[in-house]
């Protein structure tokens, strides 16, 4: 079954753009388009697309203000954020809104592609630099000993195999780069993810902005 889709930026030639793109994605279907959150807000709940598209600076309603509407009326559509704006305050303050992922709009063709695939299937898509700061925070507060009840127990090398995991490393790309053998990098990230009591990175992510290992006012 394909992908529904719903695209919304205030810009016609993004959302053209976009829209030749997808259209090149046999598994994905664009059922819709809308220019502000307002419009966004209404298609996710007339239509229920899998994933709605959307800018994060519109008129009318903001990308984080319709997201977190969508998330509340319409819990069941993911929202990727597709914006010119990459600081990471903008990444949480999304994230935390209910988004499944934030792309920035200099990204490849095929990134796109990837993130809608990747939230419709329910998980997160993380932007690899957004990711890399993500993790470079969650292991200096590991250092610090900041929740230690919480993941005191990571082992030097598991914190670098969760490095790569967020950088977006494959098993086999990371066992390369460690020296190590791909059952025994899987081995770590079960262990990693047994240790934190999580179970997906979607979890990581959520938890650590919950347990304010990373603060929106220091970026």
């Amino acid at each position: 079954m394909a992908i529904r889709v719903v695209i919304v930026d205030d810009h016609a030639i993004v959302r053209a753009g976009m829209r030749m793109l997808i259209d090149g994605d046999p598994d994905i279907e664009i059922l819709g388009e809308g220019e502000n959150g307002v419009d966004a807000l209404r298609l996710a709940k007339e239509l229920q697309p899998d994933v709605v598209v959307m800018d994060v600076t519109m008129p009318e309603m903001d990308g984080v203000e319709a997201t977190r509407r969508i998330k509340a009326e319409a819990p069941n559509v993911a929202v990727l954020a597709v914006t010119i704006h990459e600081g990471a305050d903008y990444f949480f303050r999304m994230l935390q809104a209910g988004s499944s992922g934030y792309v920035p709009k200099r990204a490849a063709p095929d990134d796109l592609l990837r993130a809608i695939h990747t939230v419709a299937e329910g998980n997160v898509f993380l932007e690899p630099g957004i990711a890399k700061d993500l993790v470079a925070d969650y292991l200096e507060r590991v250092e610090e000993g900041s929740e230690k009840d919480s993941y005191d127990g990571l082992t030097e090398r598991e914190c670098e195999v969760l490095t790569h995991i967020a950088e977006g490393g494959t098993n086999r790309e990371i066992g390369e780069v460690l020296g190590i053998s791909v059952k025994t990098v899987e081995r770590h990230a079960e262990n990693i993810m047994r240790k934190l009591n999580l179970h997906t990175r979607t979890e990581l992510v959520k938890y650590a902005i919950r347990k304010n290992l990373i603060s929106l006012d220091d970026m």
